[in-house]
């Protein structure tokens, strides 16, 4: 999981980098004609469909695990996004008194804040988010391991249960940190990190909800963390004209 988080990171600021130069580049020229012109910048707006490769490729290479999640987002001002995720998730758990299985679908709404100012046609994005999530799932217990008060005298063997808790249900509250560069015509890469706080959930009797989907493993029956790493694709529906800002040369203050 490191070795991914540091990879996508590291991948992400390179984009961005050569992203940045391509542009410089390209509006080199242009910005030296007109130094003292304003020159009015049009902005697309759209919507933006796409995929988490974590939770796709996860469930090729880890056996107790299946999931699929879509994104999305749509643009509302130059820096505000409305986003969301939809995906469900079956995640056996190999715990050391326990064996279960969580399945279930999952919502999440909320918005994304750009704090990356663009220059020329880029459209990259670092944002700050929050989102809301509701999630719907069943907990299958599939074994046990009865705790040992006199370990002296042997160990316990494991109980097989297959008890299914059904109608489970959890609500709560995500803080979003997360980058999208493009790398192609209308594609872009992206990765997101996420602090999740419980709302209120529906527990079976006599267990508990240690992983959820959509918000993940609980730790202290409270609070999870999540990732994903996303390629979408950009709809433009229209455009708008932003008129950039000016800072007047010596040589136009002089002619004042």
């Amino acid at each position: 999981m490191k070795h991914i988080l540091r990879f996508t990171f590291s991948l992400a600021l390179v984009l961005l980098s050569f992203s940045g130069i391509a542009q410089e580049k390209k509006t080199t020229k242009t910005d030296s004609i007109k130094k003292d012109s304003i020159v009015p910048k049009k902005e697309r707006y759209g919507l933006r469909l796409g995929v988490d490769l974590f939770k796709l490729t996860r469930s090729f290479y880890e056996k107790d695990y299946r999931g699929l999640e879509l994104v999305g987002d749509y643009r509302l001002t130059r820096r505000h996004f409305i986003a969301g995720e939809i995906g469900n998730e079956n995640k056996t758990v190999d715990d050391d008194r326990l064996n279960f299985t969580t399945k279930g679908t999952y919502l999440k709404v909320g918005f994304d804040y750009n704090t990356y100012e663009n220059w020329g046609t880029m459209e990259n994005v670092i944002s700050l988010g929050m989102r809301y999530g509701v999630s719907s799932f069943s907990q299958t217990l599939n074994s046990y391991t009865l705790y040992n008060t006199y370990p002296y005298f042997g160990t316990v063997p494991e109980v097989s249960s297959g008890l299914v808790y059904k109608g489970l249900s959890a609500q709560w509250i995500e803080i979003v940190a997360g980058m999208k560069a493009k790398v192609f015509n209308n594609v872009f890469i992206g990765f997101s990190l996420r602090v999740n706080r419980l709302l209120s959930q529906k527990k079976p009797d006599n267990f508990d909800n240690l992983y959820i989907p959509g918000f993940n493993r609980t730790y202290n029956g409270n609070f999870g963390v999540g990732f994903n790493y996303t390629v979408s694709y950009f709809i433009p529906l229209y455009k708008s004209t932003v008129k950039p800002k000016v800072i007047p040369t010596p040589a136009a203050k002089k002619k004042k």
